[in-house]
């Protein structure tokens, strides 16, 4: 049970929504200018060493177990958000702003760390953990504005996927293929201070989370949800969570995966990355008033996603 007790970094974000609840104002006028400032060049050295710590090389190694990469991707970026549009009929009416935020949790890609290291705990496969998760990251900044635009182009006048995109190229993806450029000379730099540039990831993205939601209180976008209502939306998570979970379980079954593989696409498939969300949400969401309301699922999903995966790898890593 060692590894079932609270993230350092959900604490971290609890205390940060606090901090942001308490002291909204830092929020505003000349403070969220400089905020705004940070938080962008901050997310530009992020997808710089993410760019500088993937391979080349042990993508194109990877490319080789086809059947369980694709069931990963498919599992990420179409199942999962399907079964959220599945609901859109019944639900979207009642709050189209919470849907939506369910649709962007849906449609966004698998984490990186948090993915290998559980597949690595639980003795799964772990090469096509790395491979798939760093992948993740590259295809979702092409495919998570798509599934979110189709919506926003209805509700939102001033939504342009063409200037959504240019912000994409420019703040992610030229870091992203500077770093893949650089690999060779300061990967193993990267590599190195590993867990130093993982907390500067952090630090920026509980710095986005707390501009998000003090922006949000102070427009009293929360006011509207009740105790229950968050109680709800809690547990919408876990049986999100679940049902894709089974249902990656089940496909892997009917494919004659080995345990190794299934754990992997459970696992991987199962993840999405609160870093690429509060990042996205900046530049997907132009009215950053309900940023709070659309970080909420996801922010509640990375804690449960955690908390969930740390107890079946526990699990698995018993066996023989």
């Amino acid at each position: 049970m060692r590894f079932v007790k609270l993230d350092k970094f959900v604490l971290a974000i609890i205390v940060t929504v606090l901090m942001a609840y308490l002291y909204p104002d830092l929020g505003k006028g000349q403070s969220a200018k400089v905020l705004s400032t940070i938080s962008s060049i901050g997310v530009a050295l992020i997808f710089f060493f993410y760019g500088l710590k993937l391979s080349p090389k042990q993508i194109g190694l990877g490319l080789k177990n086809w059947k369980l990469h694709l069931l990963i991707q498919l599992s990420t970026f179409i199942i999962f958000p399907l079964i959220v549009l599945s609901v859109y009929p019944f639900i979207a009416q009642a709050s189209k702003t919470l849907w939506l935020s369910f649709l962007f949790l849906a449609a966004l890609p698998s984490t990186v760390s948090s993915s290998v290291v559980m597949v690595s705990i639980a003795k799964g496969n772990v090469p096509s953990a790395i491979f798939n998760a760093s992948i993740s990251g590259l295809i979702g900044i092409i495919v998570t504005p798509l599934w979110v635009g189709l919506f926003l182009t209805q509700s939102a006048s001033d939504f342009s996927l063409a200037e959504v995109y240019q912000k994409l190229l420019l703040e992610i993806l030229a870091p992203v293929v500077l770093g893949l450029l650089l690999h060779r000379f300061l990967g193993a730099f990267a590599q190195k201070h590993k867990k130093q540039l993982t907390l500067f990831d952090k630090s920026i993205i509980l710095l986005i989370i707390y501009k998000s939601f003090s922006k949000s209180f102070l427009d009293g976008i929360f006011d509207s949800l009740s105790i229950l209502e968050l109680i709800l939306i809690m547990c919408v998570v876990i049986i999100l969570f679940f049902v894709i979970y089974f249902s990656i379980g089940f496909i892997a079954q009917k494919l004659n995966f080995s345990l190794e593989d299934r754990i992997t696409a459970q696992f991987c498939g199962t993840k999405k990355s609160l870093v690429h969300g509060t990042v996205f949400s900046k530049i997907l969401f132009q009215n950053a008033a309900i940023l709070g309301v659309i970080l909420l699922p996801i922010m509640m999903f990375h804690a449960f996603q955690i908390l969930v995966t740390s107890v079946i790898a526990a699990k698995h890593s018993r066996r023989p």
